[in-house]
């Protein structure tokens, strides 16, 4: 089973060698396209000396047509898009791999996330949950760096992302796959690390400003509804255990080690993200 995976990127030559290493050492027939638009810091250089790599430089209008243009060149039978500051950790696509193989009708794996600061200590974790049609108003139960999708899901039904936003993107590429009847699952792993550089694209005032036009957009009987969606969201995530998780090591690359992974150790772990 072959794997595309596509990194959008903007000045991302601190970031990148690590989201790199991640991809390729994972034991299984993959691609890895990385989507530059014109970067001026050096990743230019980087990524045209990376044998590992499929580079793309070109301009582009945002992170999601960035992701767009590389899921269209994508020839594997899964498709992914990591963020040039995530990565995945060990054995993670060879565990999606088997669990698409056991289960011929899923359409879409979702996975969890460990969440790291920028030395890649422990933050908190997030898992996931499929997601509900209208849940999704309200809380998103999914991190992109944890979504595996078959290839007809994209290239057979078209559900590509939204470019008319910067930030919310990936929400509403999900609401388009629950409008699509997409078979969602949940693999209960650790897939991926999201690094919490405090400039993430999701913490800043545009994340904001666009979550305010996504609540606007929202069907007014969603509305009076806010406060039991939320419960039964964490009741949801209590049941997976979430909040039960056992200390717990995991093995990454960071910008102090960047040719071989490290071990971290999540000694107190949470599902709380109190910057969320």
């Amino acid at each position: 089973m072959r794997f595309s995976i596509v990194t959008p990127s903007f000045r991302s030559a601190r970031w990148l060698p690590l989201c790199i290493a991640s991809v390729a050492d994972q034991g299984v027939e993959i691609e890895h396209i990385i989507q530059d638009s014109c970067s001026d810091d050096g990743t230019q250089e980087l990524l045209r000396q990376d044998p590992r790599v499929k580079p793309f430089i070109e301009k582009d209008q945002g992170m999601y047509d960035a992701v767009n243009r590389g899921l269209r060149r994508a020839g594997g039978e899964v498709l992914a898009y990591l963020n040039a500051d995530e990565q995945y950790l060990p054995g993670a696509l060879r565990a999606v791999a088997d669990y698409f193989r056991a289960h011929p009708s899923v359409d879409v794996v979702l996975s969890d996330t460990i969440v790291t600061d920028s030395a890649g200590d422990y933050v908190c974790h997030r898992w996931s949950l499929t997601p509900g049609k209208h849940q999704l108003w309200v809380r998103f139960p999914v991190l992109s760096c944890a979504l595996f999708i078959r290839r007809r899901v994209v290239h057979d039904l078209g559900v590509y992302l939204d470019p008319q936003w910067r930030d919310l993107g990936d929400l509403f590429w999900i609401m388009d796959m629950v409008k699509h009847q997409v078979r969602f699952a949940v693999l209960p792993r650790y897939t991926s690390v999201f690094t919490d550089t405090g400039g993430n694209m999701g913490l800043a005032p545009n994340a904001v400003r666009e979550r305010r036009v996504k609540w606007q957009r929202a069907p007014l009987w969603i509305k009076p509804l806010k406060f039991p969606i939320i419960v039964w969201h964490r009741l949801r995530m209590a049941m997976r255990g979430a909040s039960f998780q056992k200390p717990f090591d995991y093995f990454l690359y960071t910008l102090a080690s960047p040719g071989q992974r490290v071990t971290r150790h999540a000694a107190h772990p949470t599902s709380f993200w109190t910057r969320r």
